[in-house]
C-alpha cells in the first residue's frame, strides 16, 4: 500500500489551517484540455492574472419581471405522500466530474501529495450526503495509454502537437500512480469513482485501465464508462461519417466479449456507463431501439447521458459558428423553465430506465460547453440554476449528476487551484456551482429515502420554484426559489407553508417552528461573497476547501392558528426549510474534519516566526533576530526554525517568500 505523506487530522480539531499545496498548472476548455497550455501571466497578486477561471465580468442582472410574482402564496403539503413524488434518492446525488488530464492539478501531484483543498471540499459533501461520487476522465480519456514510467515521476504527460476534435484534446499517457492516488483520497474520505474506458482505438480495446482501476480502487469503484459522447465521434472524425448506433452497439458487443476473456478484470457485472451520448445526433431512443440496454444489462451499472444546455465553442475555438454574446444568454439561465427544458428529452429514458432495472445518470454538465460564459457560470445566478436543474433532475428520476471541473481557462468550475506561477501565494477558487453541489447534498441528506416533488408554485411562476423533499412518506424539507434581482426589497416572497390541516381532511402536521437556511448574493449576476447559511468559501484565491465565518439559520415560529408557517425569500436568494429538527442535525455538521498537511513546498522560501512577536511587530520592530535575505545560498538566508505542532497561517512577505506562524 502507498503511504500518504500528511496526517489525518483530529475530529475535534477546530484551530484555523492554512495548507501549503503546490498544483501542476493545466488548461482545458469544456470537458477538453487545451493544447496552448496555461496562458495565465505572471503579476502582481493584487491584479488579474487573465485566466478564464478569475473573469471579473459582471454582467446585468435582469429587470424585475412584468407582470412581477406575486410576492405572497400558499404551499400547502400532505402526510403520508404526495402525487408525482420522484423514485428514492442519495445525498451524493451530485458529484463531481473531473478531466482526466488536469486530475494531477485537481486531485494531488501523486499518490504521495494530494491536494489538501479538495480533501476539505469533499469532506463537507461526505459529512452531509455519507459519501460522494467522482469521474476522472472525459474526451481525454479516449486515447490515454496506461504506461509504467514517466520521465521526472509524473503520473500524466500529453502530446499537445497531436491534439483532435473541435476542443483540441492531446493523446495522453498516464500510470498506476493515478489510480493510487484515489484511493488513497478514498482513504481519508468516503470518494466512490468512475473511469473511462478508451474508445477511439476498438481493435482491440485497450484494458488496461480496467485491470489497474479494479486491483488498486476495489469495492471503491463504481463503474467505466464505455465510450464518452459516441454520438459526436463522426463529426470529430473519429468514426466514419455513417457511424450510427447501431454500430456503437456492435462494439459494445465486441467490448463485452473482450473484458469476457480478460482474466485480470474479475469483477465484469454491473460495470459499464452506456451509452453517454450528448444528443449531438442520436437521441436516447435510437440506443436503447438497437437493445443494448437489454442485451448488454448484466455488463451495466447505468444507463448515462451529458449534456450541457448551450456551449462557447465559437468564442474559444474559432469554430466558425456565431459567437453567442453572455450577457444575450444570461436570462434563460435564470427561470424554472431552463431545468426543466433541460430534462424534458430524458423523461421517456428515466422511465425506460427504471423498467430495465438501471441507475440513470447525467454523466457529464455544467453551464455550457467549451468552458462556459463569462459573467454568466461564474455568477451567483449559476448557482440557483445548477441547484434548480438538479433538483428537476432528481424529480424526473435521474439517479445522479456529475458537474464538470476544468482548469484555469473554464468559467464554469466547482473548484480551481491557483496558477501554477501563483500557488506558492494563492488560495483556491471555489465557484458557485460548488455551493449548489453542497446545498443539494443538504437538501437530499443521507437517508437514502429522499423523494422530490416539484410544486409548481405561486401559479407556476417560473421565477419563483419550489419543491417538496418526502422521506419515508412525510414532508421533511421545502426548497424555495426567487431568481429576481431587485434591491428595493419589493420582490422579496413569503411562502406560507402548511402540512395537512384546512380543506385537505388531515390533521395539521405544520409544526411550531422551522428551521431555515439561505443561500445569497446580493445580485444573480454577483461573482463575489455568495454565502450559505452565512458562510462562505470566499472569492477567489481565497479558498482552502472549508466554510469561513459563523453559521447563520433562521427560525421561524409557525402560526398554530392557521396551521402556516411563514418563511420569506428574499431577491434573488434560495431557502431551504427544514420541517423538523432531525431532517436539520443530519446535515448540519457541529465540525467538519479536515486535513493539515505535513509536506511543505517552496521550504527555500519560508521562514517560521512565534506568533506573539508576530503579532506586535508591524512589519519590523519585534523582528531584530529574524533578519535576512530570502534568497537562497545567500549569507545570512533565513531558514526553517522551530517546528510546533499546530495550525498553519501563512502571510506573504516578499514574491516567493513566506513567515509562517504556529499556534
Amino acid at each position: 500500500m502507498r503511504f500518504l505523506s500528511f496526517a489525518l487530522a483530529l475530529t475535534g480539531l477546530v484551530d484555523a489551517q492554512m495548507t501549503v499545496y503546490e498544483p501542476q498548472g493545466q488548461v482545458i476548455f469544456g470537458g477538453t484540455e487545451s493544447a496552448s497550455g496555461t496562458t495565465t501571466a505572471s503579476a502582481a497578486a493584487a491584479t488579474y492574472t487573465g485566466a478564464a477561471a478569475y473573469d471579473p465580468t459582471v454582467l446585468n442582472a435582469p429587470a424585475v419581471p412584468n407582470p412581477a410574482p406575486n410576492t405572497s402564496f400558499e404551499i400547502q403539503l400532505y402526510s403520508g405522500g404526495m402525487n408525482g413524488l420522484s423514485i428514492q434518492h442519495t445525498g451524493a446525488f451530485y458529484g463531481f466530474s473531473i478531466e482526466m488530464s488536469v486530475s494531477n492539478q485537481i486531485l494531488g501531484k501523486n499518490s504521495s501529495f494530494l491536494q489538501v483543498p479538495f480533501l476539505n471540499l469533499l469532506a463537507n459533501i461526505v459529512e452531509r450526503a455519507g459519501w460522494v461520487q467522482i469521474r476522472v476522465g472525459g474526451n481525454s480519456q479516449e486515447s490515454a495509454v496506461l504506461v509504467d514510467s514517466l520521465p521526472n515521476g509524473l503520473i500524466l504527460q500529453k502530446d499537445t502537437q497531436n491534439t483532435s476534435g473541435t476542443t483540441k484534446t492531446p493523446p495522453l499517457d498516464y500510470t498506476r500512480d493515478l489510480m493510487y492516488m484515489m484511493n488513497n483520497i478514498s482513504s481519508l474520505v468516503n470518494a466512490r469513482w468512475f473511469l473511462g474506458i478508451p474508445f477511439f482505438n476498438t481493435t482491440p480495446f485497450s484494458l488496461s485501465i480496467m485491470e489497474a482501476g479494479e486491483a488498486i480502487l476495489g469495492d471503491r469503484l463504481l463503474g467505466f464508462q464505455a465510450g464518452n459522447e459516441p454520438d459526436l465521434y463522426a463529426a470529430h472524425q473519429h468514426r466514419p461519417s455513417n457511424y450510427t448506433a447501431f454500430d456503437y452497439f456492435g462494439e459494445m458487443a465486441v467490448l463485452i466479449d473482450q473484458i469476457a476473456s480478460d482474466g485480470s478484470i474479475p469483477n465484469r457485472n454491473n460495470i459499464l456507463l452506456s451509452p453517454s451520448i450528448a444528443e449531438g445526433t442520436w437521441s436516447p431512443e435510437e440506443v436503447w431501439n438497437t437493445g443494448l440496454a437489454t442485451t448488454f444489462s448484466s455488463s451495466l451499472y447505468s444507463l448515462s447521458v451529458e449534456r450541457y444546455p448551450t456551449d462557447n465553442c465559437a468564442a474559444q475555438f474559432n469554430t466558425g459558428a456565431a459567437i453567442i454574446q453572455p450577457q444575450d444568454v444570461f436570462p434563460s439561465f435564470l427561470n424554472h423553465s431552463s431545468g426543466q427544458n433541460m430534462v424534458s428529452p430524458y423523461t421517456n429514458s428515466t422511465l425506460f430506465a427504471q423498467q430495465v432495472g438501471k441507475p440513470f445518470m447525467m454523466f457529464e454538465t455544467n453551464t455550457a460547453s467549451c468552458g462556459g460564459f463569462a459573467g454568466v457560470s461564474n455568477s451567483f445566478g449559476a448557482a440557483l440554476w445548477a441547484l434548480d436543474y438538479g433538483l428537476q433532475m432528481a424529480y424526473v428520476n435521474f439517479t445522479g449528476a456529475l458537474l464538470h471541473a476544468g482548469g484555469q481557462n473554464a468559467y464554469y468550475n466547482p473548484f480551481t487551484p491557483p496558477p501554477t506561477n501563483q500557488s506558492s501565494f494563492r488560495q483556491w477558487t471555489v465557484g458557485p456551482v460548488y455551493y449548489s453541489a453542497l446545498v443539494m447534498a443538504e437538501i437530499l441528506g443521507p437517508s437514502n429515502t429522499s423523494q422530490v416533488v416539484d410544486l409548481f408554485a405561486n401559479s407556476n411562476n417560473i421565477f419563483t420554484p419550489a419543491y417538496a423533499i418526502y422521506e419515508n412518506g412525510n414532508p421533511t424539507k421545502v426548497a424555495l426559489f426567487n431568481y429576481v434581482t431587485d434591491s428595493s426589497g419589493s420582490s422579496n416572497y413569503t411562502a406560507a407553508i402548511a402540512v395537512g390541516g384546512g380543506s385537505t381532511g388531515q390533521t395539521s402536521a405544520t409544526p411550531s417552528s422551522v428551521k431555515v437556511k439561505y443561500l445569497s448574493a446580493s445580485s444573480v449576476a454577483s461573482i463575489t461573497d455568495f454565502t450559505w447559511a452565512g458562510q462562505t468559501f470566499g472569492n477567489n484565491f481565497q479558498a482552502d476547501g472549508r466554510l469561513q465565518g459563523n453559521l447563520d439559520v433562521k427560525t421561524v415560529q409557525c402560526d398554530t392558528t392557521t396551521g402556516t408557517c411563514s418563511v420569506q425569500v428574499p431577491a434573488p436568494g434560495f431557502a431551504l426549510v427544514f420541517l423538523n429538527e432531525d431532517s436539520f442535525s443530519e446535515v448540519s455538521p457541529s465540525s467538519t474534519v479536515t486535513y493539515p498537511t505535513t509536506i511543505q513546498t517552496k521550504a527555500v522560501n519560508t521562514i517560521q516566526v512565534d506568533p506573539s512577536v508576530l503579532a506586535t511587530s508591524n512589519g519590523h520592530s519585534g523582528m531584530a533576530d529574524h533578519l535576512g535575505t530570502t534568497s537562497a545560498g545567500s549569507s545570512g538566508a533565513l531558514g526553517v526554525t522551530q517546528a510546533v505542532p499546530g495550525a498553519l497561517t501563512l502571510f506573504m512577505l516578499a514574491a516567493g517568500a513566506w513567515v509562517v506562524a504556529r499556534r
